[in-house]
């Protein structure tokens, strides 16, 4: 059970999960292949993997949550009608292998920016589609 599944309140119920482009994990098994011999490619290919493995990135039907961190844990959330901007950076190879990274921009939050996930366009929509239904 994650974190935010261990924070639901009583109502609110989890609406998506944005995960990791499978481009991250390639990057880091390359890294671990290449740099494998030399100690440090087995070091940052496993940190790679726990940065992936302890990122909770969601959307209830309350707040957008982006939980990071094993060990020392660290979290941004907004609620959902705090939200004002979802801004979206996707380069030319991102949008043919269908990642990239987003901006979220709330109200007493500043900004709280992404890595590159896979999908954006889906969280972002339901991002907004969470947004209109709270008012």
């Amino acid at each position: 059970m994650g974190y935010v599944d261990k924070t639901l309140g009583i109502q609110e119920q989890v609406l998506y999960r944005a995960k990791f482009h499978w481009s991250y994990t390639l990057l880091a098994l390359l890294i671990l292949v290449t740099l494998g011999i030399a100690l440090i490619g087995i070091v940052i290919a496993i940190y790679m993997m726990i940065v992936k493995w302890t990122t909770e990135i969601v959307v209830t039907n309350e707040r957008f949550v982006y939980k990071r961190g094993w060990i020392a844990r660290r979290t941004q959330e907004v609620n959902l009608n705090k939200i004002e901007e979802v801004n979206l950076n996707q380069s030319v190879l991102g949008r043919v292998l269908g990642y990239g990274r987003l901006r979220v921009q709330g109200t007493g939050v500043g900004a709280i920016d992404l890595p590159a996930i896979d999908a954006p366009l889906s969280l972002r929509r339901e991002i907004t589609s969470a947004k209109e239904s709270t008012r």
